[in-house]
């Protein structure tokens, strides 16, 4: 099957994943990709707390303040917020030991296309900038990938370890 007849990911099947892990908090920022069929829904949905940001780094230290606190939480945002977000991440996630989670829209780009190959700057260098910094990152771009979400997040509770979910199609 080629990328282009493959389903789109589930916006409804991502949200199940983050309440199957426990996730009762999302940090944001607007991101072109997830906005409209993720962030949205939740804004409107009192079984999960919004905290609405203005910069990257401060949802990474709240999601850090929230571990310490005791509950869980994931950073929505897009790939040039992640990049202008790297120290923080190193920081706060790395040398801090926290399990900061972070789905992280990836804009523009082209489902099928790893980003790796993607023709975009900006999209080329997240992957292996992650890897560099010894960040587990996954890609989901279809339908079924959402299944990877939940144990992705356990992982990174258990190691006390960031990680980044890279959506690489806008969810429906």
């Amino acid at each position: 099957m080629t990328a282009q007849a493959r389903a789109p990911l589930s916006a409804a099947a991502m949200r199940a994943q983050l309440d199957r892990a426990g996730v009762r908090f999302v940090a944001a920022l607007p991101d072109i990709t997830t906005s409209e069929h993720l962030l949205k829904p939740m804004l409107a949905d009192p079984a999960i707390r919004v905290v609405q940001v203005c910069k990257e780094d401060e949802g990474i230290s709240i999601c850090a303040g929230l571990y310490a606190g005791g509950e869980r939480s994931v950073l929505l945002m897009q790939h040039t917020g992640l990049l202008d977000s790297i120290n923080c991440l190193r920081a706060v996630g790395i040398e801090g030991e926290n399990p900061v989670c972070m789905i992280v829209g990836l804009l523009r780009n082209e489902p099928g296309v790893p980003p790796s190959h993607s023709p975009r700057y900006g999209l080329r260098i997240v992957q292996p900038i992650l890897g560099a910094m010894g960040v587990e990152n996954e890609l989901l771009e279809f339908a079924g990938d959402e299944e990877r979400i939940g144990p992705a997040i356990e992982r990174s509770y258990e190691r006390r370890r960031p990680v980044v979910l890279l959506v690489g199609g806008e969810p429906l």
